[in-house]
């Protein structure tokens, strides 16, 4: 190798693994004093993405624990105030029982209905001023409770009917789905000259609706259908059969016999002119029930008399039990709410603690690291001294 002063190839490289070693040992500094392993995107960009994530999923199931706890506070609210409804009940159910006895005077009757009233009273204030937050306690409008991580897949939202509480309503009952039958219409009679054929077909009550497909024919015709909605009347019914053009030029005619509820469809008054109902498919459907408590503003309850003592009494009974069912209900709804809180409280913990697997500073490496690079930084320093002073023996050939 020759001697030359132009450039200082060993401290060039002597300097480039100062500045590296410098590098690696500001960024264990920073980790340390941080407590932060990724303090930058340079650090790790794959470790910081999934780091920030978590992090978010973290602060999100936070808040949906409080909202559980909130929801649950609600709820708790309303089954407070209905336990106070079932003791003012019990205390009814005393009065009424005490104005059914004979032996009572019409002015004991009449402090009896007095109190019986105030009672119905309370309750109706305690429906119309129980709040939560400022939001009313008791309310047919559901109320939506949202438990999430932040993602779309990890949200639920927890819908809860408090109901009404009033005079007209106190209690709840279990609400009663619709349910349907399959229907159909009776074999049609044989038509002669001057005589139609017809068809009937009855529902199983007046409130019960009917749906499907209807389909007719007349003769060797051909075969035509309606297509008949999910609700439709008999009434209704009838009506689309007169309104349908296809059956009209038919000859084919329907009539409802409001008494008795039985839709006639009738053929047109030829020979060989037959109806055919093959194709037809209908169902009967029963309307559900809506789940409402006991109403204490009909007519016949609403006043405490020896006469009407034993109806208050029963209507009281029932109210109890719509009560019990209704503080069942809330009973299984805050059940469900603490259950999610708590799964929620435990994700958190979970991805906080993976979190802070991506993401905190690992104390014991990092003071490996610095040892080291300390130790480096030192060599290097007297390395790059060593490399500057090694040129200075070019001087001595030009003594």
């Amino acid at each position: 190798m020759s001697l030359g002063v132009l450039n200082n190839i060993s401290a060039i490289y002597a300097q480039n693994s100062l500045s590296q070693t410098q590098n690696s040992l500001s960024k264990t500094l920073q980790q340390l004093s941080s407590g932060s392993r990724i303090n930058s995107g340079a650090d790790d960009a794959a470790g910081l993405a999934v780091a920030d994530g978590l992090s978010a999923n973290a602060t999100a199931l936070a808040q949906s624990s409080r909202n559980a706890n909130d929801a649950i506070g609600l709820l708790q609210t309303a089954d407070g105030a209905l336990a106070q409804v079932t003791t003012l009940l019990t205390r009814a159910v005393t009065l009424a029982a005490q104005a059914s006895n004979g032996t009572l005077t019409s002015s004991q009757v009449s402090s009896a209905n007095q109190e019986f009233q105030n009672i119905l009273t309370q309750i109706n204030n305690i429906g119309a001023s129980t709040n939560f937050n400022g939001n009313s306690v008791f309310s047919s409008t559901a109320k939506t409770f949202t438990v999430s991580d932040g993602t779309s897949s990890g949200t639920v939202s927890y819908v809860d009917t408090v109901g009404n509480l009033s005079k007209a309503s106190i209690g709840t009952s279990a609400v009663v789905a619709a349910t349907s039958a399959s229907v159909s219409l009776t074999t049609p009679t044989a038509s002669a000259a001057g005589t139609a054929s017809t068809t009937t077909l009855t529902l199983g009550g007046s409130t019960h609706t009917v749906s499907g497909t209807l389909a007719l024919k007349v003769g060797s015709g051909s075969s035509h259908s309606i297509t008949v909605a999910s609700g439709t009347t008999m009434t209704a019914l009838a009506a689309q059969i007169n309104a349908d053009s296809t059956f009209t030029t038919a000859g084919i005619s329907a009539s409802l016999n409001s008494t008795t509820g039985v839709l006639t469809i009738s053929g047109p008054a030829t020979a060989s002119s037959d109806l055919d109902a093959t194709g037809t498919t209908l169902s009967d459907t029963t309307p559900g029930s809506s789940g409402g408590g006991v109403d204490f503003t009909a007519t016949s309850i609403a006043t405490l008399t020896s006469s009407s003592a034993q109806s208050v009494l029963t209507n009281l009974g029932q109210a109890i039990s719509d009560v019990a069912y209704q503080r069942g209900t809330l009973g299984a709804n805050i059940n469900q709410l603490t259950s999610a809180q708590q799964v929620a409280a435990a994700e958190q913990t979970n991805l906080t603690a993976a979190e802070d697997s991506i993401r905190a500073t690992d104390y014991a490496q990092a003071a490996s690291n610095l040892a080291k690079f300390q130790v480096l930084s030192q060599t290097g320093i007297s390395a790059l001294a060593q490399a500057n002073s090694a040129q200075q023996a070019v001087l001595k050939l030009l003594q």
